[in-house]
């Protein structure tokens, strides 16, 4: 025990000294990665942007959308457990019609503004100091007012669903292999292969008075994907063995796939709604947009 006692002081003074370890001492690893944010859109964004500025020139009427549940029915699940499909497809027709220039108003998810309705309702929302600008009331009321009309309503329903996933409609494979006579010869292969599947969407705009179906599309994207892998096998000199093989796979993603459809279904849409030739924005499809850049 008396041999313990100066090694186990000696620890202690050194555990003081040290300190809070840094984030380097504890093992902290430098994540991987500094790719720039970029703007999320397809090659139907630039036609969108086209829309909203013909809308405009032409003096059009732009109407307020609300955009309902637009559900996934094709119910297929991924291997992990989750879906396959995104289930936000309501909040990609929300972005689609605001770079087609239209008005939205929010009916997706009301509860948080039910619920700023019912705090002002017992006049527990305080507005008193607000900027003016913003709210005309905020110097007039020390709580927030309710009047009746105060909440825009809508002009037209976005709703409609994801309708297919067809796994593998095409594919196609090439593969070869050379083995040369000999046993310590040269042994080299090489596989190709390209697979195409699709997803679709129907969707309907809705009159918001009448509830008349006023327009209804249905659009379909194939989505690619390839697989290319190669090898060599050799004796050098006949004791080292010589071994390398590479490969590439790509599949275009299932997401954007869907992001694509619905911009286009919105572009279609929006043509009709403004009374715009959509064949004068088809043209800057995939032209001026690119989606990997800001």
């Amino acid at each position: 025990m008396k041999k313990l006692i100066p090694t186990v002081v000696t620890l202690s003074l050194l555990a003081a000294c040290s300190g809070p370890m840094s984030k380097s001492e504890l093992g902290y690893a430098r994540p991987i990665g500094g790719s720039q944010v970029t703007a999320n859109g397809t090659i139907y964004s630039s036609a969108l942007t086209c829309m909203a500025e013909a809308a405009k020139a032409k003096s059009a009427i732009i109407p307020r959308i609300a955009v309902g549940a637009i559900s996934d029915y094709t119910q297929k699940a991924d291997e992990d457990g989750g879906k396959k499909i995104t289930q936000g497809a309501s909040l990609m027709a929300m972005s689609a019609f605001s770079k087609a220039g239209a008005n939205l108003v929010e009916r997706f998810d009301m509860s948080i503004p039910e619920a700023e309705l019912k705090l002002a309702n017992n006049k527990l929302i305080g507005d008193a100091g607000g900027d003016p600008r913003l709210n005309p009331n905020a110097s007039k009321s020390p709580y927030r007012p309710i009047h009746a009309g105060m909440i825009e309503g809508s002009d037209f329903l976005l709703l409609g669903g994801i309708t297919e996933l067809n796994y593998n409609i095409s594919s196609q494979g090439v593969n070869g292999f050379y083995n040369d006579s000999s046993i310590q010869g040269i042994k080299a292969a090489f596989q190709g292969k390209t697979y195409v599947m699709n997803v679709g969407m129907d969707l309907r705009l809705v009159d918001s008075k009448s509830l008349r179906v006023v327009n209804t599309v249905s659009l379909q994207k194939q989505i690619l994907g390839r697989e290319v892998s190669g090898g060599i096998f050799a004796f050098l000199w006949g004791k080292q063995i010589f071994d390398i093989g590479g490969g590439n796979r790509a599949l275009e993603p299932i997401q954007w796939a869907v992001r694509s459809v619905i911009e286009r279904s919105v572009l279609d849409m929006s043509s009709k709604i403004y009374k715009v030739e959509i064949d004068q924005c088809l043209d800057y499809a995939g032209s001026k947009y690119d989606y990997f850049s800001g």
